[in-house]
Order: structure tokens, then C-alpha cells, then sequence
């Protein structure tokens, strides 16, 4: 049972992986007959598939189409047969052992931890430009306070005391100068004295008690002067990056599991090339036998009758472990706990490519690349705008009131300009304007390259193409020259020497037809990828009139 990425709705990520019991290559040469498959004649210009999981707006990994149905999928937490992590909310999916190469780029689409760690970082761009988006509307606050207070001092009357006694006293003598003819009146007291007597020298002064409040505000930025915008855009231009990231990874991706996928191909087959010349060396090995005992060939030939046998039986031993290790690269790619038997056989086309100006304008037009610089220019732009808005206004219309039976509240509008410090305006114009002269030299950069590459991936195809083709007027001439050894020694023409010989040529001329038509596949998924359509190539395979001898049929 294989479990696979879920995307769930906050873009949570989690690792794919595979529990199924493993099975191994014994025995490549008897596993199952060797298939050769019919293929249509003529195809029209082939372009990129129009498939939702290579959109440039559409990257999230699509599920499995029976959970596809399922509106409510099964999570469970599942064990990663590879790193033994347990991995929450992750759906199982089966798997079949035997698989074509369309089936496996479904299968790496949805158990690649490399493309669910980019869709994650693509949601979580989203969800940036989608707050970002919200800077310029209405905020809207409540405030809720309680608090506790004591209040305890020691406060210094004497001053006071003088001060009032002083007063008083002044007061009373002013009184009885300007009353001169009064007739002296009896003896007052001091009135200045008894009051200050009631006057202490200090006062502690201590109080406690708590108060609450409850308010509404709001703070609404009416102008910003295009900040709000340029932020969003900003942060929207690095979500296109963050997309044509992910898009150069996966292209990159399917290039890795055609090469890896193939080259198992090519190493099954030249296991059962191996194996195939084993039995034949076998059957010469036994007539060189016979022929021994019968007198008809010397010692020497007896020997290196068995010589080129042990020989082929360790070549043999040798493309069978090969093999596996091949199996296992394409195994731990597709996160499985079994060995991947590959369907689709290597293949060559014998139609000639389209001119290679079809395939550098396609480059020019859908390389992920090119949208990578893209985005960089929309950035380096957006904080361009963003940098001139340095010295223009800031209006907000702002207010507060308090929650109670005789509210005080306060509303307004303010504007605020920067007029001097913080970043220098001339600077960072400068400094954004110099960003996307680089974006723009880069472009011109990538193109070239972009165009070189497939100038030279174009070639790689036609001259894989050629020499596969010339290959096989040598792969006849050695199977017929074999013929002709083995039944010159049965007559007493030959030696055995001759027939190992012969033997070696044939298979050297077959193992390196399937070389070169290894290399015409990696040439054409090489090419695909530099113009930015790798499925495209499936259209290619498709259409090829040229297919190799494969061992696994599904």
C-alpha cells in the first residue's frame, strides 16, 4: 500500500511514500517474453500536452483520480519506508509493480517531497500577497482595561503652617494701622499662632481603589499613495517566482525519471544480452567438449572454450547486479519499497526532428526560466513604485469613544509627509532602477543560453539518431558472421577461439545499438526540458516506428 502527498487547504505538504512487499530481477532472462509493439506511422508537429499539473497559473499536485471521486479521502498517518518518519495526513494509494513511463510521472507528481515542499511555498506566497492586500482597509479596535492603584505619600506642611500663621499675623497688624483713632480694644489672642497650632508639620496622605474602561476605535488609511499596491504586487511577483521555481524543478524532475527509468531499460536489456550470449557460449562450451573427445580440436581450444564460458557466465552475474542497482535508483526516486519494473522500451524515431528554430521559439515562450527573470523584473519594478512614494502623504481618518453612560470620544482625519530622514528617496530609486536593468540583461543572458542549449540538444538527437541507424547494419553482419563460425566449428572450419570471437562481436554490436538508442531517449528528454515542455516527449515516444525488445509487459 502506498501512500501519497496530500495538499490540503493551507498547503500543508506531506511526504508520499510506499509499504508493499519487495520483489527482485532473479532470473531477468526468464521473467516474461520479449515484446515488440506496432506504432503509427506518421504524427503531426508535436507540442506539450495541455495538462493541468504543467499549467503555469495551476502547480498544486493533483490526487489520485479514485480519490479524485472521493470527496472525503482517508487521512492517515503512514511510516516513510525511507527515512521511518511518520507522516500525518497522507492518503493510500496502490501501486502497481509494473509500470509504464506515463504511469510513473503520475506517481512522482504525487509522491515527490521536492514538489509538495514548492506548492507549499507557493501557498504560503498566496497567503502573504493575500494579507498584504488588506493593508489599506479599515481597522477596527476595541480596548478593554482594569487596573488597581495605592496611593501613599508623606507630604511636608511646615512650610504651609509659616506661611498661614505669617499671613494671618500680617493681615491683623495692617487692620490696626490703618485704624488709628479706634479707641484701644482689649487684648486679642494670637490668632496666627492658634491656627498654625491646628496646622500639623505633616500629612501622610494614603489611597487605593481600581477603575475599568471599555472603548471602540478605528483607524482607516484613506490615501497611502500606491504603498498598499506596490507591496501586493511585490509580493504577487515573488509568488510567479516562487511558480517558476517549482515548474523548473519539476521539469527537472521528469528529466531525472526518464533518465533513471531508461537506463534501468537499458540495463535489463544488456543483462539478458549477457545472459543470452552465457547460453550461447554454454552450447559452444559443450560442442567444444565433444569435439575434444572426439579428437577433432587440441587442448588449447578445449580451454579457451572454458575460459570465454566462466568468463560470460561472471559478465553475466555482473549486468544482473547492474540491473538491480538500476531498478533500486528508479525505486527510491518513485519512494516505493519494491523494485519499479519499467514497460515503456526504449525507442528511436526515425522521422527527422522539426527545425530547431520551432524548438528555440518554444524555449523562448514556455521555459520557466525566462519566467523566473520575469518575475524578478516585476519585483525590482513594484519596489521601484514602491521607493518613489517616499515623500508623498499618508490620510487617515481615525476615532475613539468610550463605552459608558457619558462616553468621551474623539474622531479626526490626519495627513503626514516625511520630510527629512529614514531611506534616502534618490537612493533607493537608484538602487531599484539598477535591479531592473539587471533583470533585463539577465533575460538577454538566459535567452542566449536557452537557444545554445537547444541548439545542442537538437544536434544530440539527430546524431543519436543517425549512428542508431547506422548501428544496425553492424548488429546484422555480426549476427550472420556468429552463424557462420558456429557451424564452421561444427564442420572443423572454425575453432572455438573463432566463435568467441564472433560471439563478442555480436554482442558488443547489440549492446551498442541499445547504448545509442539510450542516448537518443536522454538527447530528446534533454531537449524537451531546455524549450520548457517536458511532457511533450511522451508525444515522441508515441509516435516513434523504431521500438527495443522490453522485458516486463504489464
Amino acid at each position: 500500500m502506498k501512500f501519497t502527498i496530500s495538499s490540503l487547504s493551507y498547503a500543508i505538504a506531506i511526504v508520499s511514500l510506499i509499504g508493499v512487499s519487495t520483489s527482485t530481477l532473479a532470473d531477468i532472462a526468464t521473467d516474461s517474453a520479449i515484446n515488440y509493439t506496432a506504432l503509427p506511422d506518421n504524427t503531426t508537429q508535436i507540442v506539450d500536452t495541455d495538462d493541468a499539473r504543467y499549467s503555469n497559473t495551476h502547480t498544486s499536485i493533483q490526487a489520485p483520480s479514485a480519490l479524485a471521486q472521493n470527496a472525503t479521502p482517508k487521512l492517515n498517518t503512514l511510516i516513510d519506508p525511507i527515512t521511518h518518519k511518520a507522516i500525518a495526513n497522507s492518503y493510500s494509494l496502490e501501486v502497481s509493480s509494473f509500470l509504464s513511463l506515463a504511469q510513473a510521472q503520475d506517481l512522482l507528481l504525487q509522491v515527490s517531497p521536492k514538489l509538495a515542499a514548492n506548492q507549499a511555498a507557493i501557498a504560503s506566497s498566496e497567503y502573504q500577497t493575500e494579507a498584504l492586500s488588506t493593508l489599506d482597509r479599515p481597522f477596527v479596535f476595541a480596548q478593554l482595561s482594569a487596573s488597581t492603584y495605592k496611593v501613599q505619600e508623606d507630604v511636608d506642611l511646615s512650610s504651609l503652617r509659616n506661611e498661614i500663621i505669617n499671613g494671618v499675623n500680617t493681615v491683623g497688624n495692617d487692620i490696626n494701622s490703618m485704624t488709628p483713632d479706634v479707641p484701644p480694644s482689649p487684648v486679642l489672642p494670637n490668632f496666627g499662632e492658634m491656627l498654625g497650632e491646628r496646622i500639623p508639620e505633616s500629612y501622610d496622605f494614603e489611597r487605593s481603589g481600581s477603575t475599568s474602561g471599555v472603548g471602540l476605535g478605528f483607524a482607516w488609511p484613506i490615501y497611502t499613495a500606491g504603498r498598499t499596491d506596490s507591496l501586493t504586487g511585490a509580493s504577487n511577483a515573488r509568488t510567479q517566482e516562487a511558480i517558476a521555481d517549482s515548474l523548473l524543478d519539476k521539469n527537472e524532475l521528469y528529466n531525472t525519471l526518464i533518465e533513471r527509468y531508461f537506463k534501468a531499460q537499458l540495463a535489463i536489456i544488456a543483462a539478458y544480452l549477457r545472459e543470452d550470449a552465457y547460453d550461447t557460449l554454454q552450447q559452444t562450451d559443450y560442442m567444444a567438449k565433444r569435439l575434444f573427445e572426439e579428437g577433432f580440436i587440441s587442448r588449447v581450444d578445449r580451454l579457451e572454450a572454458q575460459s570465454a564460458l566462466a568468463d560470460a557466465k561472471s559478465e553475466s552475474i555482473k549486468a544482473n547486479n547492474d540491473a538491480r542497482l538500476a531498478m533500486i535508483a528508479l525505486q527510491r526516486l518513485l519512494r516505493t519499497e519494491y523494485r519499479i519494473k519499467p514497460t515503456t522500451p526504449l525507442f528511436v524515431s526515425s522521422r527527422p526532428l522539426p527545425d530547431v528554430s520551432y524548438f528555440q521559439d518554444l524555449a523562448l515562450a514556455q521555459h520557466p526560466g525566462l519566467q523566473k527573470v520575469a518575475a524578478k523584473r516585476a519585483q525590482a519594478q513594484q519596489l521601484h513604485a514602491l521607493s518613489d512614494t517616499g515623500y508623498k502623504p499618508t490620510v487617515m481618518l481615525y476615532g475613539f469613544s468610550q463605552v459608558e453612560r457619558d462616553p468621551s470620544w474623539i474622531a479626526g482625519v490626519s495627513a503626514s509627509w516625511k520630510l527629512w530622514g529614514g531611506l534616502d528617496k534618490t537612493a533607493s530609486l537608484a538602487s531599484s532602477s539598477a535591479k531592473i536593468r539587471q533583470a533585463d540583461l539577465s533575460e538577454i543572458e538566459v535567452s542566449d543560453n536557452l537557444l545554445l542549449l537547444v541548439e545542442k540538444n537538437w544536434n544530440d538527437v539527430n546524431n543519436a539518431q543517425a549512428r542508431y541507424q547506422a548501428l544496425q547494419s553492424n548488429v546484422d553482419l555480426a549476427a550472420e558472421v556468429l552463424r557462420l563460425r558456429r557451424l564452421g566449428l561444427q564442420e572443423g572450419v572454425n575453432t572455438t577461439i573463432d566463435v568467441v570471437q564472433a560471439q563478442t562481436q555480436a554482442l558488443k554490436a547489440r549492446t551498442e545499438q541499445a547504448q545509442t538508442a539510450n542516448d537518443y531517449v536522454q538527447a530528446l528528454a534533454a531537449l524537451m526540458q531546455s524549450t520548457g515542455t517536458p511532457l511533450a516527449f511522451n508525444a515522441y515516444l508515441n509516435a516513434a516506428d523504431i521500438r527495443l525488445p522490453t522485458l516486463y509487459t504489464e
